[in-house]
């Protein structure tokens, strides 16, 4: 009879993950992107541009703890997935061990989670530094949390389905990136063509960065806020199944 058993996976991919943490290279890795975006677009392009009534600055920020989170969260769980199923081999103990799917997929989205949300505490830093009106409410809080279970559960569909290493780096090409330039990170939606702007709220980032840049959740707000949560439910069932299917 398999049992619950999500903490062994959360804590082995933990012990990777301090490994990582002790070396300065992959904290300065985690950062560089989002501070470039930073320098260019909130230092340089933005510092005498207004928008949705504030400083472009205010605006921005949010948007790159939005994009550093999906990056993180996903990239993360993609690639090591993909890695040890394929190459090392290590998930078939996983597999062969008497636990859930479910467990294995909470332990793996958790860890996915703490990476997504570490990079986004590094960006929330430099927010506090360079911006005087920045700040976090409970709704920002609770998206960002959100946001990193989301693409932490899709990380896993993507380790799940890819069949080599590259495939992981198309995937992303193809979703991630065209999420990141164009889902309201570096300008509002409203700015784009109506016919792209349609497509473009497909994407659950497009409902993060509306919901983070809330004060208090209005109609739009909790519209975006109800999407992200059945991206996130579906997200999650689909990588269970994948990972029960595997098993089988």
């Amino acid at each position: 009879m398999k049992k619950s058993g999500w903490y062994p996976i959360f804590l082995r991919e933990m012990l990777l993950f301090r490994r990582k943490l002790l070396k300065l290279g992959y904290i300065f890795s985690a950062m560089v992107i989002p501070i470039i975006y930073l320098l260019a677009f909130g230092f340089g392009l933005g510092r005498d541009i207004t928008i949705q009534g504030g400083d472009y600055l205010s605006f921005l920020i949010p948007g790159l703890v939005a994009m550093s989170s999906m990056n993180n969260s996903y990239t993360w769980v993609s690639s090591t997935l993909n890695l040890n199923r394929i190459y090392f081999k290590t998930f078939q103990i996983y597999i062969q061990a008497p636990i859930k799917a479910s467990s294995i997929m909470i332990g793996e989205v958790l860890a996915g989670m703490s990476k997504g949300l570490f990079a986004s505490f590094l960006i929330i830093i430099v927010g506090y530094l360079s911006s005087p009106t920045f700040y976090l409410s409970p709704i920002f809080i609770i998206v960002l949390l959100l946001n990193c279970f989301l693409f932490a559960s899709l990380g896993i569909i993507a380790g799940m389905i890819t069949k080599s290493h590259e495939d992981t780096a198309t995937y992303s090409n193809f979703f991630i990136m065209p999420m990141a330039f164009f889902s309201g990170t570096f300008f509002p939606v409203d700015k784009l063509p109506i016919f792209i702007k349609s497509f473009i709220y497909i994407f659950p980032l497009t409902h993060t960065n509306i919901v983070m840049r809330k004060t208090e959740l209005d109609v739009e707000g909790l519209l975006s806020f109800l999407v992200l949560v059945a991206y996130s439910s579906a997200f999650f069932i689909y990588g269970s199944r994948l990972i029960k299917k595997y098993s089988e």
